[in-house]
């Protein structure tokens, strides 16, 4: 049943200043004493931080699955296993990066620098080990202790997700993919997972600010490649390797 534009619209909006109401406050009042505790306590503050990164927004999309009954999530069983890998993954909506967190315990990923200038946001990536590209001789020190202890990370049944292309696509194409990604997997000497995201897009379109909440629609994670590069053979192509992911991507492409 198709719902009229005229109740279509205040849903949207209900739903959508909902979900930005748990998404601050709800953090404010249910999570925040537990990030103090650790931060207080823990003694690997890191992992204890995206263990509540990945909780709190694991109950973000509770919460958007009750209150948007017509929206269903399918994640492939194959995700759930991954472990000491590179997840590579398109890239279509702001939602793709908070959904893998909430799919992943243990978890890195590559954030854009400009979220460490937010308040409180930027402290709370920072300390969570989460990886951003910077070209300041300050913060390339941090990066580059980042990357060294990528490999421990990696043996200890972490997973760093990154999205190749860089940015969101806005008409779902698979853009260029950047070669930074599969130079951290050779460094690790890491296993490559190929994801696929789709429908996120739908659900909260680039250049929106409301959440689109009134049409069955279902978000899809699935598993479609996995890679094992002989990374020390004399015949190890990063070029290579690059193409056969984004024609990987490519081929799962909605038209």
């Amino acid at each position: 049943m198709t719902i009229p534009k005229w109740i279509k619209r205040p849903v949207d909006f209900f739903v959508t200043v909902i979900l930005w109401i748990y998404f601050t406050i709800g953090y404010c009042l249910f999570f925040s004493p537990f990030y103090l505790f650790s931060y207080l306590f823990s003694k690997n503050l890191e992992n204890s931080f995206q263990k509540l990164n990945h909780r709190f927004l694991k109950s973000f999309f509770i919460v958007l699955k009750i209150i948007t009954p017509r929206l269903k999530i399918d994640i492939d069983e194959d995700v759930y296993s991954i472990r000491s890998s590179v997840i590579l993954c398109n890239h279509i909506s702001f939602l793709d990066p908070i959904l893998l967190v909430s799919l992943f315990e243990k978890h890195k990923t590559i954030v854009k620098k400009t979220f460490l200038k937010v308040p409180i946001f930027g402290w709370l990536v920072k300390t969570s080990g989460y990886l951003f590209p910077t070209t300041d001789e300050t913060s390339a020190s941090f990066l580059l202790e980042q990357v060294e202890n990528l490999e421990n990370f990696m043996l200890s049944k972490g997973n760093l997700f990154i999205f190749p292309e860089g940015t969101r696509s806005r008409d779902g194409k698979i853009g260029r993919l950047k070669k930074g990604a599969f130079t951290l997997a050779r460094h690790c000497q890491a296993p490559i997972q190929v994801l696929t995201i789709k429908n996120t897009n739908r659900l909260f379109a680039p250049g929106k600010w409301l959440l689109n909440t009134c049409i069955p629609n279902t978000i899809e994670v699935k598993k479609i490649m996995t890679l094992q590069p002989e990374y020390t053979s004399d015949t190890f192509s990063i070029q290579a390797l690059i193409e056969q992911v984004r024609q990987a991507l490519e081929d799962q492409r909605q038209p």
